[in-house]
């Protein structure tokens, strides 16, 4: 696992100012662009990860950039699963949600989790705020079917699912405005004012879409999108997408990823990258550095 701040304690004054250097053209980039992160997998369970992870999101915003956090929480939802004697289901990457499972997944993601990231952000001297799509309603969703791929025009209900109506991107635009940074959990109001569950994966894709944003960073659990033999594949394009959702490479929790980070490179995201959460500081070796951590999703 690579390790930047003590790479960089190690180095001479000299080799310090050239760190400093190669990230000063990409500040100057970046420099007031919003950059949406999409938080999960180990980065967000390993505790000096966690820190690392606070860090970087920090610096972003102390060197004039705007991250915006979208967080997930399925370790921490099976584990509160597991205690009330509940079992996790899953039809192609998204949680079956039951009322009662909806109950506990609100719980774990507006408060435990999402408190969490507020609270780790600003002990790093963030300004974070958390936030879930109840929050002025500014994530409308309406209960989501799937379609059953193995019996097409066959929809499937799973329960408290949300798709994505609209995004209101007012509330994020003020607090970043202020200073703050927004921690957003991945939870939609409907119409009537119920509760869905949404894909962290595709809210973190729609909100970079309605910011317009510079840059999608989803950190996973791998080195990034894997071919068959397990080979990192650093840029890919939308042809070789279908053909590995076709052949079975691409599955499960990965399609939801790979879905919104398409959608959100076709829609006028400039960067969209999922890359190696397990890699310290990864969010800063992808955005400050020469060197990328993960794969490139190309729109065309």
């Amino acid at each position: 696992m690579l390790s930047l701040i003590p790479m960089i304690e190690k180095l001479s004054p000299e080799a310090k100012a050239g760190v400093l250097a190669e990230a000063l053209p990409y500040i100057k980039r970046f420099h007031g662009k919003t950059i949406v992160v999409k938080y999960g997998g180990n980065a967000m369970t390993d505790e000096h990860l966690k820190q690392c992870f606070a860090r970087d999101v920090v610096l972003l915003k102390l060197v004039g950039m705007n991250p915006v956090v979208v967080h997930g929480g399925g370790p921490q939802i099976e584990n509160l699963l597991a205690r009330v004697g509940k079992k996790g289901e899953f039809v192609q990457g998204m949680r079956v949600t039951d009322a009662e499972t909806m109950d506990l997944v609100e719980m774990v993601l507006g408060g435990q989790v999402n408190k969490d990231i507020v609270n780790l952000i600003n002990q790093h001297g963030g300004k974070a705020v958390g936030l879930t799509g109840k929050d002025g309603n500014f994530i409308r969703a309406k209960k989501l079917m799937m379609e059953n791929k193995d019996a097409p025009g066959d929809l499937i209900d799973i329960g408290q699912v949300g798709d994505i109506v609209s995004i209101d991107p007012s509330l994020i635009a003020l607090l970043d405005s202020g200073a703050f940074i927004p921690v957003i959990a991945p939870i939609g109001v409907g119409s009537e004012g119920e509760t869905y569950n949404i894909n962290a994966d595709v809210v973190a894709g729609k909100i970079a879409e309605v910011l317009k944003a510079e840059k999608l960073v989803m950190l996973t659990n791998t080195s990034g999108v894997l071919d068959q033999a397990g080979n990192l594949i650093t840029g890919i394009t939308p042809k070789q997408i279908d053909d590995m959702v076709a052949d079975g490479t691409l599955s499960g929790g990965m399609l939801p990823k790979i879905s919104s980070a398409l959608d959100a490179a076709r829609n006028g995201v400039k960067g969209v990258h999922i890359i190696d959460g397990r890699v310290e500081h990864a969010l800063l070796l992808e955005i400050l550095t020469d060197e990328g951590v993960g794969t490139l999703i190309k729109s065309k």
